[in-house]
């Protein structure tokens, strides 16, 4: 079906203006926005286009966020520490959602969150037939998370896949520095198969390339789910030993494939339109 015709612009005061350009009365509505980009700016466009929607007599707004914005901040682990994924659940009941669709998040009680109903997509079935399909000889791969908290994720995709599962402890110092990393499990010899949910700063992933190539591993690949690539993301993937860093489609990565040969894409836009 044909998207429907939205203006969306910000006034010189940096306001959003939404204006939706056709009727949307006793409709279905499906609203599509990531949490990616000029992040804050795009979770206003989705709430103030949510409400536009129901004032507009929408019979269903559903907010289609494939990577579900602050999702990292899910939990007080220090004191005075926010829980803004909360923060974020509140503000899209409010401004009018009925319904929300979102793809590996990366805390699962981020559902109970709301008080509206949420799928919760994976994309592991994705990550299995690319897997099986993209990469030569995978009956001689390892799966390995590259910390502790992905241990389950990976674990089960080891297990459909019939492999051995590896897994790497990180200790930090401050977010987003890792210091040091120990290998648990033997990956000499093998392909080793990095499975992440996300890709942010891509430190973490190099470090734990350079760990596997110590250790003995043939090749080392990395599949995340969300592929964030901020900051230097992409001179540290071009500078790692990843043979291939494969990413979802749930954040929009074009512009940096054409600089980094690396980057390999998976489409899940067949999933979250089933």
């Amino acid at each position: 079906i044909d998207l429907s015709r939205v203006m969306v612009l910000k006034y010189s005061n940096q306001e959003t203006s939404v204006t939706i350009g056709e009727s949307v009365r006793d409709e279905d509505v499906f609203i599509i926005q990531s949490g990616c980009g000029e992040i804050n700016d795009n979770i206003m466009e989705l709430l103030i286009m949510i409400n536009a929607c129901k004032t507009a007599s929408a019979r269903r707004i559903t907010a289609v966020i494939p990577c579900f914005p602050y999702a990292r901040q899910d939990k007080k682990d220090k004191s005075r520490a926010p829980i803004s994924a909360k923060l974020i659940a509140n503000m899209i009941t409010v401004a009018g959602a009925n319904h929300v669709i979102t793809m590996d998040l990366h805390a699962s009680q981020i559902q109970g969150f709301f008080n509206i109903p949420v799928d919760n997509l994976y994309c592991e079935p994705s990550m299995l037939s690319y897997i099986k399909s993209s990469i030569p000889e995978w009956k001689n791969s390892i799966i390995v998370s590259p910390d502790a908290g992905g241990a389950k994720r990976a674990t089960s995709i080891a297990d459909r896949l019939n492999l051995d599962f590896a897994l790497i402890h990180k200790e930090r110092k401050k977010a987003n520095e890792v210091s040091r990393m120990v290998l648990v499990g033997d990956v000499s010899g093998k392909i080793a198969i990095l499975i992440d949910d996300m890709a942010d700063t891509c430190g973490t992933l190099k470090m734990a390339a350079e760990t596997l190539k110590d250790n003995g591993a043939t090749k080392v690949y990395a599949i995340v789910a969300h592929g964030i690539l901020s900051g230097k993301a992409i001179d540290v993937v071009n500078d790692s030993y990843l043979e291939r860093l494969v990413v979802t489609n749930t954040i929009p990565h074009d512009d940096k494939k054409s600089i980094c040969t690396k980057l390999d894409t998976i489409d899940v836009s067949s999933t979250l339109a089933e």
